[in-house]
């Protein structure tokens, strides 16, 4: 059977996600992430007015905090 690309893009995780969402999957509260991307310890980026975070940074921001 032939499968169509907007069935594997549909099946796809997201690369980045808002800011609230990415607060959610790191279990950490939005405070404590908007300190991180004020700060710079968190790299962010912004398409027209939305903020998005690559999942990608967000574990290697929480790899940085692990003990």
């Amino acid at each position: 059977m032939h499968s169509s690309s907007s069935a594997f893009e549909a099946a796809s995780p997201p690369l980045a996600v808002a800011p609230a969402e990415a607060a959610r999957l790191a279990g950490v509260g939005r405070t404590t992430l908007y300190a991180a991307l004020s700060s710079g310890a968190l790299p962010s980026l912004k398409l027209g007015r939305r903020r998005l975070i690559k999942l990608d940074a967000l574990r290697a921001w929480l790899d940085g905090h692990a003990r």
